[in-house]
């Protein structure tokens, strides 16, 4: 069944006569496959959804669309950027940005600019071009009538000193990875999307404490369990193969993963060990399907793209979860978390538990960590929720929502 840009015909619409399919836009990032496996789902549910990325994941998550394709120069670059804004202003219903981004510029550091080999003239040029403009689009869009949606998916959002005063374990005091810097920019993308966004989403619940109150968590829809086999766990002849795979080795607590694989080996328990790091995504999840065990992190507090791809095919994770953010979950969701528990002190002892545990019992977590990606993270269902949320908030716009072609001109 067609959605419709309303959620219904048009009035006066007769036999033979549907009403146009309602139009989105997911940009400017695909930040661990989510925002191109919403739109994909979208799609299924008959709305006209696409996924355009300024910059191919490093990863090799498809999108739709990518508008720095190799050779492209950085001035080509730009008038794709307006193209795109145009597109979003004439052509779409609905424009649901990820990452805490917008089409137009946010300026990046001095640093970033210099090390890309620019000269001084152009980065004070481009530095200022940015923060002229930057999220000057959210405005524009919405007086334009357009229904604007948000997902932040992590450090777009998190900030270090609230980390630090409200956590015992987090990232940023591992790392130093957040800065008084990073912490002003995450309050002034939020401020905006609070400010013009009509839905704001995120997929990590840590967030919803310096989200706006309105805020909704949604899992991560990247993983179609139809495209994801129930592999599950074999240790049949081998040893158990544990397998680690870090975006930054600082956030995701590696070197206590290390330091207990080491401890381990040390002490003699029988098992194999692989870091993955510096491959595709189609390369890891090769990786992914013959592990026994999956670490994901240990300081951030929640699970991550990784654990989703894992448990989908019927492998164990463990993470570190935090116990006051599981109140912020949907009912039902938290009672069913299959995620082994860790923090970096205890997890020496809960690899040595699993990776000792009769191959039944890993097996019988690995089926629940299946079931659950099925329940709770099959993209289709959480498509058919934000569907919903653009509907209600097309109907609340009333003749705002019209298309570009019935937008009077001029």
């Amino acid at each position: 069944m067609r959605i419709s840009r309303l959620g219904r015909k048009p009035p006066g619409a007769g036999p033979g006569r549907e009403a146009p399919p309602l139009r989105v836009l997911h940009c400017p990032t695909n930040i661990g496959g989510h925002p191109a496996g919403l739109a994909a789902a979208e799609r299924e549910l008959g709305v006209a959804s696409r996924a355009v990325v300024f910059r191919r994941s490093p990863f090799g998550f498809p999108a739709d669309e990518v508008l720095a394709e190799d050779g492209v120069s950085p001035l080509h670059f730009e008038l794709r950027r307006w193209k795109l804004l145009v597109a979003a202003l004439l052509a779409h219903d609905v424009v649901h940005f990820n990452f805490g981004r917008t089409i137009l510029p946010s300026p990046i550091s001095l640093a970033t600019l210099s090390e890309q080999g620019y000269p001084a003239a152009v980065r004070a040029a481009y530095t200022a071009y940015a923060k002229a403009l930057e999220f000057r689009d959210l405005p524009l869009l919405r007086a334009a009538g357009r229904v604007l949606a948000v997902t932040f998916q992590g450090d777009d959002a998190r900030q270090g000193d609230v980390c630090r005063a409200l956590y015992e374990i987090e990232p940023s005091r591992e790392a130093g990875y957040y800065s008084a810097e990073s912490d002003a920019a995450a309050r002034r993308r939020i401020r905006s999307f609070d400010r013009h966004a009509d839905l704001i989403y995120t997929v990590n619940p840590d967030l919803l404490r310096v989200l706006p109150a309105r805020a909704r968590f949604l899992p991560y829809a990247h993983v179609d369990p139809r495209r994801w086999a129930e592999v599950g766990v074999s240790r049949e002849a081998a040893p158990p193969l544990l397998v680690h795979a870090p975006t930054d080795r600082g956030v995701k607590g590696t070197r206590f993963v290390l330091a207990a694989v080491e401890r381990l080996r040390a002490a003699g328990v029988k098992f194999r060990f692989r870091l993955v790091e510096g491959l595709s995504h189609e390369e890891a999840r090769k990786v992914y399907e013959a592990a026994d065990l999956v670490v994901d992190q240990l300081l951030v507090g929640w699970y991550g793209g990784l654990a989703v791809e894992a448990m989908a095919l019927g492998k164990p994770v463990i993470a570190y979860l935090r116990d006051e953010d599981l109140g912020r979950l949907p009912p039902g969701m938290a009672a069913e978390l299959p995620i082994l528990r860790a923090t970096p002190d205890r997890i020496e002892g809960v690899l040595r538990r699993w990776l000792t545990a009769p191959a039944d019992e890993l097996r019988a977590a690995g089926r629940a960590s299946r079931r659950f990606t099925e329940r709770w993270h099959d993209p289709r269902r959480i498509a058919a929720e934000v569907v919903r949320d653009y509907a209600e908030a097309l109907g609340r716009r009333g003749k705002l929502a019209r298309s570009a072609r019935e937008l009077p001109r001029g």
